[in-house]
């Protein structure tokens, strides 16, 4: 009875990695850390289930699911595209959009602005990219710091 069992729970495990896989390439990280957050979102399933055994099997699920946000917002570049929103919130959307001059594609501020202006709006925009830029890669230190410091605990 227990091999039958086994056996189903392996082919159900199959089955729920065949879109994963079928998505997966090996050219960019990016697919591993696809692989790597479907295992770990598995891993808090099971942790959260009726199945797990150990005490702090809630509180590793709760961690798990903390890194898998984190996650989610460094690899969806959340914070390196907040200098964006934040042009925009300040110009407007118009003067933030793009469009074509002599072949050459530009941001319509630099078509419709004077040269003062200009300068202002990239030196503005120079400032907001840096600032993301940084918030961007604070996010993914303390994303794997938070990987390193958990994950040998994130067990049943």
């Amino acid at each position: 009875m227990y091999w039958i069992k086994r056996k189903i729970r392996q082919v159900r495990n199959v089955i729920e990695w065949i879109p994963v896989i079928w998505n997966q390439f090996d050219f960019d990280y990016g697919y591993s850390i696809d692989v790597f957050k479907h295992q770990i979102e598995k891993q808090a399933n099971y942790l959260e289930s009726d199945r797990a055994c150990t005490m702090s099997a809630k509180d590793n699920a709760m961690r798990i699911r903390t890194t898998l946000r984190l996650m989610e917002k460094v690899y969806d570049e959340d914070y390196a595209l907040e200098y964006q929103a934040k042009l925009i919130e300040l110009y407007g959307e118009e003067l933030m959009e793009y469009a074509f001059e002599d072949s050459f594609l530009k941001q319509n501020y630099e078509l419709t602005e004077s040269p003062e202006r200009i300068k202002e709006i990239y030196d503005m925009s120079s400032k907001l990219w840096k600032e993301s830029d940084l918030k961007q890669k604070k996010a993914h230190r303390i994303l794997w710091l938070m990987v390193e410091r958990n994950i040998q605990g994130w067990w049943d």
